[in-house]
């Protein structure tokens, strides 16, 4: 499979990285508006073709497939010029700034018959994996109460460099740059987590944010410091469980952390997940009583990289596809209305998030 990455920032290297693991694949192209960006890149990690813009590389048009690593708000027209070139697509998360946009994209992609998927990375870890299993297998029993959390502390520790000179920060705190703030960054990755985690569907969400005072005037330079930093949310789910999610980058002593802990009538699970790796916990049968809790082994899991080369050369839909990503859109949005109008805002039917065993489809 010959793979064009578009967009060479810092999550390509990633792409490049774990692409390149696998076998038969080929980084045969690369696309940035720098032109000096895209050629240190392709030197790092051999990749022969460069181009300055994709108009210029689907005219080229040698590759099968595409990694598209751009900037959010970039993410739609340029998803849309591949779906009409008829090439499937990995795109990074979020699918696009709003839920308008991404459900064109997932509507586009399907009409097209391309294999589509969005990167929500975390799908990766092996103990979310092994602890929706147990959810769908009854070992908990009926789900009660959910809780979920995604921590940062980059903007009180420098681990990840000071994000008071570093662009790359800078933009991810200014809705002038595009930015949603955390909600828009990371809110994507702990819905899932939890909604996938818990084999849920959102009913209904209540959503907070806020955005505190980093500098003088709320600015540095060009940007404006606005965007929000923290979120919480309550959540109903379909089968009438409570969920309370929350994120933020303000968490101090906590680099980059997931934690799920689903409560069931018969037992409980939690999942961790962190930099320095994964584990899941259950308190399930015998344990209960005394509310012991036993380490489990879960072992590996495909990523969504070989995911998506499987489901391009086997031409049957995989997930997390555009449609999942769009419908988790869909949440966010609503959040931000949740919060302007201080109220409890409802999930159409027609946009839940978990999915359910519905069957795989052959496309092309």
């Amino acid at each position: 499979m010959r793979l064009l990455i578009l967009g060479t920032g810092w999550m390509a290297e990633e792409h490049a990285r774990q692409f390149g693991k696998i076998e038969g694949v080929e980084l045969i192209g690369a696309v940035d508006l720098d032109r000096t960006r895209v050629d240190k890149f392709s030197d790092i990690y051999g990749i022969p073709n460069r181009f300055a813009s994709l108009d210029e590389a689907l005219a080229w048009g040698k590759f099968d497939a595409v990694a598209n690593v751009t900037p959010d708000r970039i993410h739609h027209p340029t998803t849309m010029m591949l779906i009409a070139a008829g090439k499937p697509v990995l795109c990074e998360k979020p699918l696009a700034e709003n839920f308008e946009k991404a459900s064109e994209m997932a509507n586009a992609a399907e009409r097209a018959g391309i294999i589509n998927m969005v990167n929500l990375t975390y799908r990766n870890v092996a103990p979310l994996q092994r602890a929706r299993a147990m959810v769908l297998a009854g070992e908990i029993g009926t789900v009660r109460h959910v809780e979920a959390s995604y921590l940062q502390s980059w903007l009180v520790s420098k681990f990840w460099g000071d994000w008071r000179t570093d662009p790359k920060w800078l933009w991810r705190l200014s809705r002038g740059h595009g930015s949603n703030g955390v909600l828009g960054d990371v809110g994507i990755h702990i819905l899932d987590f939890a909604s996938y985690g818990a084999a849920l569907d959102i009913d209904h969400v209540f959503c907070r944010l806020r955005s505190f005072d980093k500098a003088p005037g709320n600015r540095i330079g060009e940007y404006g410091l606005d965007a929000n930093d923290s979120f919480t949310m309550s959540l109903d789910f379909s089968n009438g469980a409570f969920g309370v999610v929350h994120a933020s980058r303000w968490a101090t002593g906590h680099l980059n952390e997931l934690r799920l802990r689903i409560y069931g009538d018969k037992g409980g699970i939690e999942v961790v997940h962190n930099l320095t790796g994964s584990e899941l916990k259950a308190c399930i049968g015998e344990d209960v009583e005394n509310a012991k809790w036993q380490v489990l082994d879960t072992g590996t899991v495909q990523t969504n990289y070989q995911r998506f080369v499987d489901a391009v050369r086997n031409g049957v839909q995989a997930e997390p596809s555009f449609r999942h990503a769009a419908e988790l859109q869909k949440v966010l949005d609503l959040a931000v209305v949740s919060d302007e109008k201080r109220g409890r805002t409802v999930v159409p039917a027609c946009c839940r998030i978990a999915e359910g065993p519905r069957p795989r489809r052959r496309l092309g």
